[in-house]
């Protein structure tokens, strides 16, 4: 079973300038925007807000 394009692999970069990703998927049908979320960032040791970069 292949892998479709709904759920996509996205990447995640800090909003802090660190240059920190994480890698997630998303429902494209549910959240066609951006995606933002809050997370931890280990190089400013704190949360920040990190965003969808395509």
């Amino acid at each position: 079973m292949a892998r479709n394009e709904l759920r996509p692999i996205v990447r995640l970069r800090s909003t802090a300038g660190t240059g920190f990703t994480y890698v997630t998927r998303k429902n494209r049908r549910n959240n066609p925007d951006r995606m933002t979320l809050r997370k931890y960032d280990p190089v400013v040791r704190r949360h920040v807000e990190f965003r969808e970069e395509r």
